[in-house]
């Protein structure tokens, strides 16, 4: 296993269930944290599982606003002076109505929480890794990126175009020892996932743990010569 000491990896999302494992399990490997979560109860939460440790710093930050994230990402480069890894997990779902019934505000909703976040992200971090000569950016897209499915026309026009973004970035950085790669996960059995199908059959479902596996082999060594990927973890179903 990749030793991750002295790397600082950033972490968006980091107070949902998938970017939690995805902290926990990088803490674990000796990697510094930066933590973005717009809702600070939740970034209270996962942070306080590190008390104490001056590995892990967290940030309020508005992922669809311009100047909070420039302003993060300033603040991580002061605290920790480098940014190894972005792993842009903060995302959302919401089912709708068919097109014609859809209303802007879905449209520009699903675009935001997907798209536009990782747009802003990659654009205030990169710079500071090019001029590293170093870092590596793992997106996560859907599987739902690859099929449009009825009454989910927002969500999977918004991961589709996280996994072309993913593309662009990959050929732009490809020269600059930066690899950029999107995960494709199918269901993730979490809480509210079960709480909202309940007569489903969680077997099928995708871990969290195998999602931060992949993540984890993305921001490796061994990795290094892989960029522009889009990688399906679907689970059983």
């Amino acid at each position: 296993m990749t030793d991750y000491t002295n790397k600082v990896i950033l972490i968006t999302g980091a107070g949902g269930n998938l970017g939690n494992n995805v902290a926990k399990r990088f803490f674990a490997l000796g990697a510094n944290l930066a933590l973005l979560e717009f809702d600070q109860k939740k970034l209270k939460a996962v942070a306080s599982q590190f008390e104490g440790s001056d590995r892990v710093k967290g940030y309020k930050v508005n992922l669809i606003d311009n100047n909070s994230v420039t302003e993060s990402i300033k603040a991580i480069m002061s605290d920790f002076k480098k940014i190894d890894a972005l792993l842009n997990i903060a995302g959302g779902f919401q089912m709708g109505p068919k097109i014609e019934d859809t209303e802007d505000a879905l449209w520009e909703h699903m675009f935001n929480l997907n798209t536009k976040s990782i747009f802003l992200t990659c654009r205030a971090t990169l710079p500071y890794m090019i001029k590293n000569n170093n870092g590596s950016i793992v997106n996560i897209s859907a599987r739902a990126a690859l099929n449009g499915k009825a009454n989910m026309g927002p969500y999977c026009a918004s991961k589709s175009a996280v996994k072309t973004l993913t593309e662009s970035l990959a050929e732009e950085n490809k020269t600059e020892n930066i690899n950029v790669n999107c995960i494709l996960p199918g269901t993730l059995d979490t809480p509210e996932n079960r709480s909202s199908m309940p007569d489903a059959n969680f077997k099928n479902w995708v871990p969290l743990d195998a999602i931060s596996d992949v993540i984890i082999f993305l921001t490796s060594e061994n990795a290094k010569h892989i960029t522009g990927a889009s990688i399906p973890v679907y689970g059983q179903s």
